[in-house]
């Protein structure tokens, strides 16, 4: 972050808010910079999860950020925005507000270019891009939600590899519920590396992608997925 002193401010801002929420990482030499561009995709329980991993993730790189695509609405609240533009985050604007009289600040944030069309373009800058393939939070402690393929997609269609991640919550009971301050471990695992890039990949490709991600991050997160149940929409 050199030459940006207030993402510098920021992320040690993030780091010490979330002081102590973050009990142990592992794997981190599997998003090293030398890597190259990676899609990093972890499940998603808690709000707070998508300002505190891309500031792990910050740190463990040395500066260098992950840009996550996001939902718009966070984005509404001026701390929030300005966390948004530090770590150069990819809104979507695929949701409605709630309340919905906030809907009509939506043109402000809508793009004439799809989030995974940047995403697409970030990686052939050289940037990392972030995912939660589930689509929301899911504060359920052992079960995955069926996910969305776009992650898998776009690393079919980039030929980028895809580092799947666990956020682990150890001190809630098998069959609870994640609440909004218990702690994480995070668990990075080995990237998964599509091979060439297939500018359009078939359903069934993507579907089979897809799955293989949902099920390492079931593995390094402690829970169990589904694949009959999985959804195909980016």
């Amino acid at each position: 972050m050199a030459g940006d002193p207030v993402s510098r401010l920021l992320l040690r801002g993030v780091l010490l808010a979330f002081q102590g929420r973050v009990l142990s990482v592992g794997g981190a030499e599997q998003i090293a910079l030398e890597r190259g561009p990676l899609i990093v995709a972890a499940n998603h329980n808690q709000w707070t999860e998508a300002v505190l991993l891309p500031a792990v993730l910050a740190f463990l790189r040395h500066g260098h950020r992950v840009r996550f695509l996001a939902d718009w609405n966070p984005a509404l609240f001026p701390p929030v925005a300005l966390i948004y533009r530090a770590g150069r985050v990819i809104t979507l604007t695929r949701k409605p507000a709630k309340p919905a009289f906030l809907n009509v600040f939506k043109p402000l944030f809508v793009s004439k270019v799809s989030g995974f069309d940047r995403a697409r373009q970030a990686l052939a800058e050289g940037d990392s891009v972030g995912v939660f393939p589930e689509g929301t939070t899911n504060r359920h402690r052992d079960r995955l939600l069926k996910g969305y393929s776009g992650a898998a997609w776009l690393s079919l269609v980039t030929g980028v590899p895809m580092v799947p991640a666990g956020l682990v919550y150890p001190t809630v009971a098998a069959g609870g519920r994640v609440r909004e301050r218990d702690p994480m471990a995070v668990r990075f695992g080995a990237p998964l590396v599509p091979g060439k890039a297939v500018p359009e990949p078939s359903r069934e490709r993507v579907r089979e992608w897809h799955a293989r991600l949902m099920e390492e991050i079931a593995r390094l997160s402690e829970k169990s997925w589904q694949a009959a149940a999985q959804r195909t929409e980016r």
